[in-house]
């Protein structure tokens, strides 16, 4: 048994490694940071932070003259592709991945490569190369995601050894440490406490409010009611941003495999000659383009590719709930704001997010968002149902249809296995987004015409079924690069 404090939540990791949570909140599924990955990239370089953290807590933070990270699993099997080894370099020199200036990135590595060293946490500089990153094939028992840091003297005498796993949407455990004990919030701080999705649609029938609104009386027990649409805002800017940016970037994506933005390039023809200066006037530009059906289809494909071109490029996006699902999400937000709804505003939005945000921690109750661990079912089929139910609250149905429309999105990305070829977050992943994106508004329209009594699948079952599936898949499916795509299509035929 673990049990650790993240954020405000106190969460319990199961012997058979099955992640369960008492409670999460939105801004812990909607997450701001750098790609390419949440789990192999943003979850790293968190680990390095906390790993920080505890020295400075130890008191021998300042005892530390070199470093050495061994990566196990699929950190090491993907960690190329994935950036994991310059993530962590970034977290140790004491960087965070919300705010860093993207252009700075490049710098601090190319800084570390050249001197041969590193200024750990900004305060003191010590010897290091990217080569004190280990990549060690095999796994560890706890999860397919670990990651070992050594703090070692200046006599090589080891004086701090901390092993992480970084088990999906830029989510950090350590094994059988407890933390904070002082700190505890209970089912009781909370007036709706959720795991199941039935626990849900309870709280909304008998309390007569809408899941958005059972979810916002959750988020504040935490926080007052302005610091939630704040950060809200916040996070919906950034989403905004990703997909503005990569619908005008054009070239190549880095990592090898040469892949060219295809966002660019749709983005032109879909827009043609209108006038716009930010992404405020972009989409009112949008509006005023063409809606026939194939439109509708492009413009939803080319926001989730643009997404994901961003992410792929070690751009920051919003795990929704993963870097490598960033796309989905809001590439649906943004074809209910310029096709179904020119007078949507910020509360429109708001209500997307929130529920969005609920269906995913389920979903991460219950099941898992790692791919690592479940294959890309955990990744883009989440992040499919949770816009799917989003989508439908704002299309005016009930909470029931919501959570039916959560359903049919998952079911039928059940088995979805992951794997990138070259171990980057680029083929097939960036094209899964808008996969994804389209299977939500299906699940949506389709969930609207369904009367969930007649339902035959509910949303708790489509999740066990997952978990299950997760369970039974070969390793080589679960972001290892050692299956499918990955060895059918190897570097050379790129």
């Amino acid at each position: 048994m673990c049990k650790i404090m993240m954020g405000f939540f106190i969460f319990d990791i199961q012997t058979n490694n099955k992640f369960m949570a008492q409670f999460i909140s939105v801004f812990d599924m909607l997450k701001i940071g750098v790609g390419p990955s949440s789990s192999h990239t943003l979850g790293p370089w968190r680990a390095a932070q906390q790993w920080i953290q505890q020295l400075k807590s130890s008191n021998i933070f300042h005892l530390v003259d070199n470093i050495k990270v061994d990566l196990y699993g699929s950190l090491s099997l993907t960690g190329k592709g994935h950036a994991t080894d310059l993530a962590i370099l970034l977290g140790l020199s004491g960087t965070d991945p919300e705010f860093i200036p993207i252009d700075e990135i490049q710098n601090i590595i190319t800084q570390i490569n050249n001197k041969q060293q590193l200024h750990f946490n900004f305060e003191k500089m010590i010897d290091f190369s990217i080569k004190d990153v280990v990549f060690n094939r095999e796994f560890l028992p706890f999860h397919a995601n670990g990651l070992t840091f050594r703090g070692l003297s200046s006599k090589r005498k080891e004086i701090s050894a901390e092993t992480y796993y970084s088990i999906g949407g830029g989510f950090i455990i350590q094994e059988d440490i407890e933390k904070d004990e002082d700190i505890e919030i209970t089912k009781q701080n909370f007036p709706f406490p959720i795991n199941r999705a039935i626990e849900l649609e309870v709280y909304c029938e008998h309390q007569n409010k809408s899941i958005s609104e059972i979810v916002f009386e959750n988020e504040l027990v935490l926080k007052p009611a302005n610091e939630i649409d704040l950060e809200l805002l916040r996070i919906w800017e950034t989403m905004l941003e990703s997909m503005y940016i990569g619908c005008h970037t054009e070239g190549i994506l880095p990592g090898g495999l040469n892949v060219k933005r295809r966002a660019y390039a749709t983005h032109q023809k879909l827009i043609k000659e209108a006038v716009y200066t930010n992404p405020q006037e972009w989409i009112v530009a949008i509006r005023n383009t063409e809606v026939k059906f194939r439109e509708i289809l492009k413009w939803v494909s080319c926001c989730a590719l643009a997404v994901n071109e961003v992410n792929a490029a070690l751009g920051r996006v919003v795990t929704a709930p993963t870097n490598g699902s960033a796309g989905v999400i809001p590439a649906v937000l943004m074809y209910y704001l310029v096709i179904e709804n020119h007078e949507a505003n910020f509360e429109h939005i708001k209500k997307f997010l929130l529920v969005a945000g609920e269906i995913g921690s389920i979903f991460k109750k219950n099941a898992t968002i790692s791919a690592a661990m479940g294959g890309c079912q955990a990744e883009i089929g989440v992040s499919s149902a949770m816009a799917a139910a989003a989508l439908t609250e704002l299309l005016g149905g009930t909470p029931s249809q919501c959570l039916v429309a959560a359903e049919i999105a998952m079911e039928h990305h059940l088995g979805l296995t992951c794997d990138p070829i070259g171990g980057l977050v680029q083929v097939p992943c960036i094209e899964r987004n808008a996969m994804g994106a389209i299977k939500a508004i299906n699940a949506a329209e389709l969930a609207l015409e369904t009367n969930p009594k007649e339902s035959k699948v509910p949303l708790d079952k489509v999740i066990d079924t997952m978990w299950e599936t997760a369970k039974d898949m070969n390793r080589n499916y679960k972001e290892t690069s050692e299956g499918g795509l990955a060895i059918t299509v190897g570097l050379a035929d790129c």
